[in-house]
């Protein structure tokens, strides 16, 4: 029996610290809270605000089993994370273990090593209750929000929407981007670059300092040129530094993860987090930038050994962020000397920290700056090249680069050729490019996480959590921005002036967030009915308030006291007063009717409509496409939809029909639905072209192999790519080669599949779509989409699954009626929809 009981909230993170500690410890894993509020209800007394947790059913086993381990230690060690949820985690051990005071220590290390662990247990400490309570101020603040203000919208707006504290204004601010991008008028100017030679015939690119506003300028300007002798005016060198930028916070990790690696917010914490458990980096959750001093002189031995003693710095930097919280050190390697680690993701994120931490305890680099003007007095602007060259490498060394994180694509680091002042230089070519202005990008995740840092909203911890909640809520998407077009007009003087139209593509834009229909209607309709609870200043104020509670500055409770004596009267007000908001939006009159057209959010999702509900006729819809929104369709654009769907000749004797359904615009051949490509507009579709859709789509279907003389198919689908067999479909992992299954591929992936299907029911009576299957955690019940418990036997025991294959229909239906009295009840059934509206909803495509 171990004397120590040691509880971490993580199996890996116990599996490393295990190794560290001898047999007098056992360290066991709580994986995650163990207890919450209840997933039901509010589950908080609003006059005291005092939260009612509870356990949840898949932790109720956990629970038992560390019950069972504290009764046979002599002391326990609560070893969770190094932050407010940590510091809530171990409370909540504590409260729901009765775990005895005297016995019980809280230990805090901020990297998993043998000297941090050991140095935790020999300074413990007790749990700090101002932390546990700042967790809890922001956890039960975020509930009151989310169940006050969710009803609202699910009466004022559409059901089954919901709202959140800081997911909301993280909504505001890509939605606040897209108007600025909407309301956004592009100024032309044009640009001139010039390539000059020097008598050795080596170039030099110059651009000329000005740029013109109008195409007669520019063109004035290139007459002029066109007969100038041009000389070197000027040649300047001007010394310069580069300095290393300071270790990585969770926030410029998660930026320069995105940036460089392509990681969004949620996969970059999940590989920090395994790295971190794995005790290859200190903790993952910080807003510091600050180095120990052990660290510092670990990086500063490792520098001087692997590239000399010129080339160390040491140095600490300071946190700029006023909302900086728990006194972390910045994330770093634990230890200097392990340059990489052995899997591959997690490799790509480790150099990332490695090399960051180690650049910023080595010297700045040294470089030499070149300025070349190039002109004639006779000319009103004149041509300058930039270039540099490095002279003594310094933190790049480690990079391997010669630039900096920071440098922008445009700053190349090029060497100029030698010239001198008064030097003839002579056009190759001068262009006069006509170059439009540019409205503020859309966020990708990294300028997301940076902008709500900048604002003081959320913290470390919050940043993945909220971003992935946006999407789950589909209140912004990254779907693709298709471009437009427009005419640029290019002049080229070689000997002569050369002028062409060209035709450029703008605006489009992969991999960024747009807000859909459904998060600009939301989100107008909070700003405009809770604007305070919006405001990024209150937010952002929230935040202080929480960081007060975790100083001890502030009661906890009369913080919410405070904000909920504001916040419900307006929750009642909305209900009663603020009118429905569907984003509706008059587009105009269909001229062969004369109604009116109008785009709105609808039951099915976007949608127009032709005519109005209180018209003799009753209204017709169309669903609007993915690259359309409320906000932007034209009239025009709108009455366009009414066109689909719409048949074209049979093609091999079966029907072929143009359609638009839920998942975008499709050719339907017989019962086969088959999808557009991306981009590609359903009404441009003729009887050709959907029959080379079709074609492709016959290729793409060919069997690839046969199993048991039966045909296999591939394809890929919303979640990823796949193998078909008769009615089955198989995931193909990353493991295997796609493009190339072999037959024992597939034979091993299909026996797999088949394998797991015959375990899966214990019994099914498909009739009544009900079945007894087997789960991840143990048996369970599903009836239609639905799934149920199954509950203990006369023994107050859980079934068996022999017993469970002898329980009859009968008995299952009463499990289901217990927790769901309505699930055997007839429904009423639903007014008949319209045809025109039926063909554009809810299709599916293969």
């Amino acid at each position: 029996m171990s004397k120590n009981l040691v509880i971490v909230e993580s199996p890996a993170k116990a599996k490393t610290i295990q190794k560290y500690l001898g047999k007098d410890f056992e360290v066991k894993s709580s994986f995650g809270h163990i207890r919450d509020l209840p997933k039901k209800g509010m589950g908080i007394d609003l006059t005291t605000f005092t939260p009612d947790y509870e356990v949840s059913a898949d932790k109720k086993k956990i629970v038992s089993e560390l019950k069972t381990s504290v009764k046979k230690a002599e002391t326990v060690w609560l070893a969770s994370d190094e932050d407010r949820e940590g510091e809530a985690i171990a409370w909540h051990l504590a409260q729901e273990l009765k775990l005895n005071e005297e016995n019980t220590k809280r230990i805090v290390f901020h990297e998993i090593t043998k000297n941090a662990i050991l140095k935790a247990i020999e300074n413990p400490r007790k749990i700090d209750q101002n932390l546990v309570n700042a967790q809890q101020a922001r956890r039960v603040l975020d509930r009151i929000v989310g169940f006050e203000m969710s009803p609202v919208l699910w009466k004022k707006v559409k059901t089954g929407l919901s709202a959140g504290r800081v997911q909301s204004v993280a909504v505001r601010l890509i939605v606040d981007r897209e108007n600025e991008i909407r309301e956004f008028v592009p100024k032309s100017s044009f640009k001139v670059d010039g390539i000059f030679k020097n008598s050795q015939k080596q170039d030099i690119s110059a651009k000329l300092k000005k740029d013109f506003s109008k195409e007669n300028e520019a063109e004035e300007f290139l007459n002029l040129a066109k007969n100038t002798e041009f000389k070197v005016l000027n040649v300047e060198k001007k010394p310069g530094t580069r300095s290393a930028s300071a270790p990585f916070t969770t926030s410029t990790l998660q930026q320069e993860a995105s940036n460089r690696l392509g990681y969004g917010v949620t996969t970059t914490m999940r590989v920090a987090q395994r790295l971190y458990e794995e005790g290859y980096i200190t903790y993952m959750r910080t807003d510091s930038v600050n180095l120990s001093q052990e660290a510092i002189n670990a990086a500063k031995s490792q520098i001087i050994s692997e590239f000399g003693e010129q080339y160390s710095n040491p140095r600490n930097y300071t946190t700029k962020s006023a909302s900086a919280q728990e006194a972390h050190e910045a994330i770093r390697p634990t230890d200097f000397s392990v340059k990489s680690v052995g899997d591959v993701q997690l490799n790509k994120l480790y150099q990332l920290i490695y090399k960051r931490a180690m650049a910023s305890q080595m010297a700045n680099a040294k470089i030499e700056k070149t300025i070349i003007e190039i002109g004639n007095p006779k000319l009103p602007q004149h041509f300058e090249a930039n270039g540099e060259v490095i002279i003594f490498d310094g933190f790049l060394r480690v990079y391997g680069i010669a630039k900096t994180d920071e440098d922008e694509e445009e700053n190349t680091d090029k060497l100029l050729p030698k010239v001198s002042v008064g030097e003839v230089l002579t056009y190759e070519k001068i262009e006069a490019t006509e170059k439009f202005t540019k409205p503020t990008g859309r966020y990708t995740e990294a300028a997301l996480v940076k902008k709500l840092e900048e604002l003081g909203i959320g913290r470390p911890s919050t940043y993945a959590p909220t971003i992935q909640t946006i999407q789950n809520r589909e209140y912004v998407d990254k779907r693709e921005v298709f471009p437009h077009e427009r005419e640029i007009v290019k002049m080229t003087l070689t000997k002569e002036i050369k002028k062409q139209v060209l035709v450029e593509k703008f605006g489009g834009d992969k991999n960024k967030f747009v807000p859909t229909d459904i998060g600009e209607v939301v989100n107008d309709f909070l700003t405009n009915n809770f604007a305070e609870i919006l405001d990024y200043g209150f937010t952002a104020k929230v935040e202080q308030d929480f960081d007060e509670i975790a100083n001890g500055a502030e009661k906890w409770k009369e913080v919410l006291g405070n904000f909920y004596k504001e916040f419900h009267p307006k929750i009642s007000n909305v209900e009663e007063t603020a009118e429905r908001a569907t984003g509706e939006r008059h587009l105009g009159i269909d001229p062969k009717s004369g109604k009116n057209v109008i785009a709105r959010i609808g039951r099915f999702g976007p949608m127009v409509q032709i005519g109005e509900q209180d018209d003799e006729e009753k209204p017709i819809f169309a669903s609007l496409m993915a690259s359309q929104n409320i906000a932007t369709i034209t009239l025009e654009e709108a009455l366009e939809l009414f066109k689909i769907p719409f048949d074209l000749k049979d093609f091999e004797g079966k029907p072929v029909t143009i359609g638009v359904g839920r998942f975008g615009p499709y050719v339907k051949w017989g019962e086969t639905f088959i999808s557009i490509p991306r981009g590609e507009d359903p009404l441009s579709v003729n009887q050709e072209r959907a029959e080379e859709i079709i074609r492709e789509k016959k290729i793409a279907d060919a069997p690839i192999a046969t199993y048991k003389g039966e045909p296999v198919t591939k394809g890929t689908g919303r979640f990823g790519p796949f193998i078909k067999y008769q009615s089955i479909y198989v995931n193909v992992p990353k493991k295997y080669d796609f493009a190339n299954l072999s037959q024992s591929d597939i034979n091993e992936l299909i026996d797999a599949k088949l394998e797991k299907e015959a375990n899966r029911y214990i019994q099914q009576w498909e009739k009544e779509k009900i079945s007894i299957e087997n789960g991840r955690w143990g048996p369970f019940i599903k009836f239609g989409k639905a799934m149920f418990k199954i509950p203990k036997n006369k023994n107050d025991e859980k079934y068996t699954a022999e017993e469970l294959k002898e329980v009859s229909l009968d008995e299952v239906k009463k499990w289901i009626s217990a927790q769901d009295k309505n699930a055997f009840k007839e429904q009423p059934k639903k007014a008949p929809v319209k045809k025109a509206a039926a063909k554009k909803t809810g299709v599916k495509k293969k």
